[in-house]
């Protein structure tokens, strides 16, 4: 073993699975070298029925917040008619002004 492969250490990352040489005394990548390309086909069934999914989730969004606002217009109303009936049993006084304290 020679002096130049104690310096060197070869590490290959967990999650991409690419080669890293890295000098052990400077402590940086002397090399790199890419993971193997997965020659894998794209499965477009799968990307379909995701986008069925997504599609669906959108439209389900979409009527939950049109029915939100059906009930807010209501809810809108009723804290209304509350705060009316509150008011009509209160007497009309004038408001109390900073001049008025002195």
């Amino acid at each position: 073993m020679s002096q130049d492969d104690d310096t060197k250490l070869e590490v290959k990352c967990p999650c991409c699975g690419a080669s890293l040489t890295v000098d052990r005394e400077l402590g940086r990548v002397l090399s790199h070298q890419a993971p193997p390309k997965a020659s894998k086909a794209p499965d477009f069934d799968h990307a379909t029925l995701l986008l069925e999914k997504e599609k669906e989730r959108r439209e389900s969004l979409f009527n939950q917040s049109a029915e939100d606002e059906k009930v807010k217009s209501r809810v809108l109303e009723r804290k209304f008619e509350e705060a009316l009936k509150k008011t009509k049993d209160e007497p009309v006084t004038r408001p109390v002004r900073e001049i008025d304290l002195d």
